[in-house]
């Protein structure tokens, strides 16, 4: 064929597939299809609110994902021996020697402390926060764990230890916004079990006097054992054991001397009424403090050791859980929300919607790896959307024109919805490339057949 011959039949060509019987058909949006009727939206900064309007919550990974190990609490850590009687009594002078008064310090949450939610219009729990702590409820607050952390049921572990109350209600405050949850509540502090002052010998109840938000004075802490049983005020002393070094002054200056009756506690002072002015008692009286320090530690060892056995079975079911997940996935066995891929994009499918959080027609085209301009109009992108409810007849095609690539950014706008199909026409040279590519053999096929004679 000569070349004049072959540029006439390409300026010819739809003249020659339409007599030759060969249609291409092209992929478009148009108005009516299958009874449906096709509303076409223009994809503009402010009807992509309209789109977005649609309602949908994504889907969300099971609770097995959110979950961290942890074990229940350390157990038998805070027992202390029993405290011994005071001595008997001789008498002898006592000499005043009191340690340097501390700075006043705001009291700081410790483990083993119970703290508790309220909310501000009652002095109920944070139960009536549209059920979020429901699984506590039942119990008087929540206990610092020994890693220094209370644990609320859908919010996770929080941090308090070793933060004064204003400080851990902050924290617990920043736990709930990161969860979308905005509540009016106050923290609590209902048992303060982390620090205590020990007190034995002449006193109405020996025992343990927990420290608190108000600073607990030297006289307050004797009034909370119970007072002073011994009968000679005068011939009784006060010691006080603290950081290895003994104090110490007469019973009766608590009356006259409001430095030693104001004077400041600190966690781990013990306190001994001693009537003998022999130490002996008092130092046995010491040494078991010291003693169930280190009862504590041990115990705490023991328990950190049960704690992490715990934890690890509990992580290790956590993978399991998450594993199973992952397979019931790739198997297709779980329900996923898809949306759907055709015309001129990278690869034509489905994609399936994350979890937990919104999808944009951004991340849909990106994700998958875009469109190839050589073949894509970037001015016929369409998300078609169909009805719902009353309105299963009607779709929406929202049209995106990104031959400014300005408008792209209404793409990182745009969400995506279940069953959404995202649409690229191809150009206009690639329709008519393909068309000519499809029929050109054709063509070839029936001018050789004319000049031979075939018919």
């Amino acid at each position: 064929m000569h070349h004049s011959g072959m540029r006439a039949l390409l300026l010819g060509t739809s003249l020659v597939l339409t007599g030759c019987g060969v249609t291409y058909h092209s992929p478009t949006v148009q108005t009516q299809a299958a009874g449906l009727d096709v509303q076409v939206m223009r994809i503009t900064a402010s009807s992509v609110k309209q789109a977005n309007s649609a309602p949908y919550v994504p889907r969300s990974l099971p609770e097995a994902f959110h979950a961290v190990a942890s074990g229940t609490g350390l157990r038998g850590a805070a027992a202390l021996p029993e405290i011994p009687d005071g001595p008997t009594q001789t008498r002898e002078m006592i000499t005043t020697k009191l340690p340097p008064q501390l700075a006043t310090q705001r009291y700081r949450i410790g483990i083993g402390d119970e703290v508790m939610l309220v909310t501000k219009s009652s002095a109920s729990t944070i139960e009536e926060l549209g059920g979020l702590l429901n699984a506590q409820t039942q119990r008087q607050g929540f206990t610092v764990r020994d890693n220094g952390m209370i644990a609320l049921p859908d919010i996770g572990q929080i941090a308090i230890a070793g933060k004064t109350l204003e400080d851990a209600e902050d924290a617990v405050f920043q736990a709930l916004v990161a969860k979308n949850i905005d509540p009016a509540f106050s923290l609590e502090i209902t048992e303060f079990k982390s620090q205590n002052v020990a007190i034995g010998g002449k006193v109405a109840k020996a025992g343990l006097v927990p420290l608190s938000l108000k600073p607990l004075r030297l006289g307050d802490a004797l009034a909370q054992a119970g007072g002073i049983v011994a009968e000679d005020k005068d011939a009784t002393a006060i010691r006080l054991y603290r950081n290895g070094t003994l104090y110490q002054l007469p019973a009766s200056a608590l009356r006259s001397d409001a430095a030693a009756r104001n004077l400041t506690l600190q966690a781990d002072d013990a306190i001994y009424v001693d009537e003998s002015y022999d130490l002996d008692r008092a130092l046995t009286f010491y040494e078991a403090q010291i003693t169930a320090i280190g009862m504590k530690r041990n115990a705490r060892l023991q328990a950190l050791s049960e704690l992490r056995s715990e934890i690890s079975v509990q992580r290790d079911a956590l993978d399991e859980r998450r594993a199973t997940f992952k397979a019931r996935r790739e198997l297709g066995a779980e329900t996923r929300d898809y949306v759907y891929l055709a015309g001129e994009v990278a690869q034509q499918g489905r994609v399936a919607l994350p979890y937990g959080r919104q999808a944009s027609l951004a991340d849909v085209l990106y994700d998958e790896g875009g469109f190839d301009t050589r073949t894509g109009d970037p001015a016929q992108i369409y998300v078609i959307r169909p009805g719902t409810g009353s309105n299963d007849t009607k779709v929406t095609a929202w049209h995106l024109d990104a031959t400014n690539v300005v408008n792209i950014t209404l793409a990182t706008r745009m969400q995506m919805r279940p069953n959404d199909i995202v649409f690229i026409e191809e150009q206009p040279i690639t329709k008519w490339s393909r068309a000519f590519e499809q029929a050109f053999p054709i063509l070839i096929n029936k001018s050789v057949n004319g000049d031979s004679g075939v018919p």
